[in-house]
This record gives structure tokens, C-alpha cells and sequence, in this order.
């Protein structure tokens, strides 16, 4: 009898073998072998769980998500005003366990393989809407809602923008240098809108 939660430590596993292959060696040049043996278990094994390397892809994504979520409910849950809610959903966005090198890698070959499959694309836009939804809800204490969609949609660019240059750019990730970036664009934005509310 297999043990009780083996199933999930092992797609567990698969899934930082797979977040580790494709920072070392690219999407394209793994193969779902090279995963398996990576974490461990057999090339049956991962086929059996995922069954091709695309699914075994979008399931690591979702786990990514989920682990994104979790960063950005943690800072949310310290906020209190809209503005601190902002600055929390951008700091989840850059949590330390998310921006750095291997999952930044993932992200990057997951943005690629949504242009091509159906599911991966769907989780794209499901993450894309939530972000800019959220922003836009909390920017509405500063703005008209036409003004606060159109700036959380030039907050989620920034953010991904961001992780999709320190993907090319291979250089040592740094998160707050990163969420001040973001900062310093949603706090124009709203200086500059109440700037032109007050006449100036």
C-alpha cells in the first residue's frame, strides 16, 4: 500500500524538478525524462500524473499561482487602506520566494507556452484579470473607475514587464528594487491625477 500523501510529495517533486530543469536548461531542451529522474521517480511515473510535458507545465504554474496568492493575501491581510492594499498586492507580486531566478525562469516559459496552448493560456488570463481587477478596486479611492482601470492595467504591465527583464536579463533578482520601481509608477499616477482634480 503506498503511503498516505505520497501521491502529492511526489507531484510535488515533479514539480520543482520541473521548475529547476527549465531554469538550467530551457523549456524546449527538457524533456519529461529528465524531470523524472530530477526528482527521482520513474518517466512512467510522470506520465502517469501529468501526462504530457505541456500539463505537467500548466500544473506547475498553478502551483505557482497558488503560491503567489498566498504572498499577496499575507500582505494584504497587514493592509488597512486602499493605498497600503496596493502596495501589498505589489509586494506579493515580488515575494522573495517567487522573484528569484528558477520560478522567474518558469514564468517566462509559461508566458511563452500560453501563445500555444489552450489551458496555460487560460490560467494566463485568469492571474491577468484577478491583478488588474484588484488594482483597479483598491485605485478607485484616488480616482474616477475609468482612470483607476486604465492605471492598474499600466501597474500589472510594469509588474510583468519587470519579471519578464530580469528573465532575459540573467542578472541577481532584487524584489525591492523591483516593488520600488512599481511604487514610484502607481504613486505618479496618482499624484499626477490629483494634481489636474485640484487645478494644478
Amino acid at each position: 500500500m503506498p503511503k498516505v500523501g505520497m501521491e502529492a510529495e511526489r507531484r510535488r517533486s515533479l514539480i520543482d524538478a520541473t521548475v529547476d530543469a527549465i531554469h538550467e536548461r530551457g523549456y524546449s531542451d527538457i524533456t519529461m525524462a529528465q524531470i523524472a529522474k530530477r526528482a527521482g521517480v520513474s518517466g512512467g511515473l510522470v506520465h502517469h500524473y501529468f501526462g504530457s510535458k505541456d500539463q505537467l507545465l500548466a500544473a506547475t504554474m498553478r502551483h505557482l499561482l497558488t503560491e503567489l496568492g498566498r504572498a499577496i493575501r499575507d500582505k494584504l491581510a497587514k493592509a488597512e487602506t486602499p493605498r497600503e492594499r496596493i502596495s501589498a498586492i505589489i509586494a506579493g507580486n515580488f515575494a522573495i520566494d517567487q522573484f528569484q531566478p528558477a520560478v522567474i525562469a518558469a514564468w517566462l516559459a509559461f508566458y511563452v507556452q500560453s501563445r500555444t496552448t489552450d489551458s496555460n493560456n487560460r490560467l494566463l488570463r485568469i492571474y491577468a484579470a484577478r491583478l488588474a481587477s484588484n488594482l483597479t478596486h483598491n485605485l478607485r479611492s484616488f480616482m474616477p473607475q475609468e482612470e483607476a482601470r486604465r492605471i492598474a492595467e499600466g501597474t500589472a504591465s510594469m509588474i510583468d514587464g519587470v519579471w519578464i527583464r530580469q528573465a532575459l536579463s540573467g542578472a541577481r533578482s532584487d524584489h525591492q528594487a523591483a516593488i520600488a520601481m512599481v511604487e514610484d509608477y502607481v504613486e505618479t499616477q496618482i499624484a499626477t491625477l490629483a494634481g489636474r482634480t485640484n487645478g494644478c
